[in-house]
C-alpha cells in the first residue's frame, strides 16, 4: 500500500509539474499577438472616432447654443431666432409613438414567445418584423405620406410622422421584448403554473417584470431612433416650427423635429446654427442610453435581490 500511495503521489506530480509547463511555459505566438494588437487597436479607433466627431460637433457648437437659441421658437415678427418650437415637436412625436408602439410591441412579443405554438406562423411574423426593420426609412416615410397623409387625409402633421414612425420602431420592441423574455428560466413559469397561478398572471407578475431590464432596453433605444430619424419625418411631419396654441390641436399640425431644422439649416448654409441643433442632438442621446445603462442595471440589482 505505501509503495502504490508514493506511486501514485509521483504520478500527481509529474502530472501537475506537464500542466504547468504547458500553461505557462508554452510559446508565445507572434501571429496571437498581432491579432490582439488588432483588436485593441480596432477599439481604441472606435473610441477616438466618436470623440473626435463629438468634440468637433461640441466645439463648432456649443458657442451657438444659449438659453435664447434653446427657449424661444423662430419669429420674424418678434426678432426672435430659437428652436423651442422643435424641441416640443420632437417631444410630441416620442410621445405619441411610444403611445401606440409600446404595447402593440410588448404584446406582440408576449404572444410570440408564450401563446403562440413554434410552427410556420411564428417563423413568418418573425421573419416579417426582421425584414420590417431593415427597409430604408424613407420608404417609412413614403408609405406614410401616402397611405396616412393622404388616404386617411391627415396630411402633413405630427400624426401622421408619429404612425409612421411607430411602423418603423414596432420591430426594435418587439424583437428586443422577445429576446428579453427568453432570458427568464422556464423554472419561473413552472413553479407558477404549478402552484395555480394562471398564465396571464404569472406572465404580469414574473415575467414581465423579470424581463424588465431588456424591454426598457428596447424601448429607450427606439426613442433614440425616434429623435435620429430625419427622412421618414420630412415626408410625413412636415417643417413647422410654430409653438402650439392648443396642445390636442397640435397634433393635427405640421410640425419640424430638431433632425429636421438641423436639415433646414444646413439647406440654407446657416451652420453654426445647425452645429448648435447638433450639439442638442448630442446630448439628448448621450442622455437616452445613460438612462438605459441606469434603468438596466438598476433592475438587474433588484432582480438579484
Amino acid at each position: 500500500m505505501t509503495g502504490n500511495a508514493a506511486s501514485d503521489m509521483a504520478v500527481r506530480a509529474n502530472r501537475r509539474s506537464t500542466l504547468h509547463e504547458s500553461i505557462y511555459g508554452r510559446r508565445v505566438r507572434s501571429s496571437d499577438v498581432i491579432l490582439t494588437g488588432v483588436i485593441y487597436g480596432c477599439a481604441a479607433f472606435s473610441i477616438l472616432l466618436l470623440a473626435g466627431i463629438m468634440g468637433y460637433v461640441f466645439v463648432r457648437g456649443i458657442p451657438h447654443v444659449t438659453w435664447s437659441f434653446l427657449s424661444t421658437a423662430s419669429s420674424a415678427t418678434k426678432g426672435t431666432f430659437g428652436i423651442l418650437g422643435n424641441i416640443i415637436n420632437t417631444l410630441y412625436i416620442v410621445a405619441i409613438t411610444l403611445l401606440i408602439a409600446t404595447p402593440i410591441g410588448i404584446g406582440s412579443a408576449v404572444y410570440l414567445n408564450e401563446y403562440a405554438r413554434p410552427g410556420k406562423v411564428v417563423r413568418l411574423i418573425e421573419f416579417t418584423t426582421e425584414t420590417l426593420s431593415g427597409i430604408p426609412s424613407i420608404i417609412f416615410g413614403l408609405f406614410g405620406m401616402v397611405f396616412f397623409g393622404n388616404t386617411l387625409g391627415l396630411g402633413y402633421s405630427i400624426l401622421t410622422g408619429a404612425l409612421t414612425l411607430t411602423l418603423m420602431i414596432l420591430p426594435l420592441i418587439t424583437r428586443t421584448t422577445q429576446e428579453a423574455l427568453k432570458t427568464v428560466p422556464d423554472s419561473y413559469r413552472h413553479g407558477a403554473l404549478g402552484i395555480g397561478a394562471t398564465k396571464w398572471y404569472m406572465i404580469r407578475t414574473i415575467l414581465l417584470p423579470s424581463a424588465m431590464p431588456g424591454i426598457l432596453t428596447g424601448v429607450i433605444l427606439a426613442i433614440g431612433r425616434i429623435v435620429g430619424e430625419s427622412a421618414a419625418l420630412l415626408f410625413t411631419a412636415g417643417s413647422g416650427y410654430y409653438l402650439p396654441k392648443n396642445l390636442l390641436g397640435k397634433i393635427l399640425e405640421s410640425g419640424g423635429t430638431l433632425t429636421i431644422q438641423l436639415y433646414l439649416f444646413m439647406q440654407k448654409a446657416k451652420y453654426n446654427e445647425a452645429f448648435g441643433v447638433a450639439v442638442v442632438l448630442l446630448v439628448i442621446v448621450l442622455g437616452i442610453n445613460g438612462l438605459a445603462k441606469y434603468l438596466s442595471h438598476k433592475f438587474n440589482a433588484e432582480n438579484r435581490i
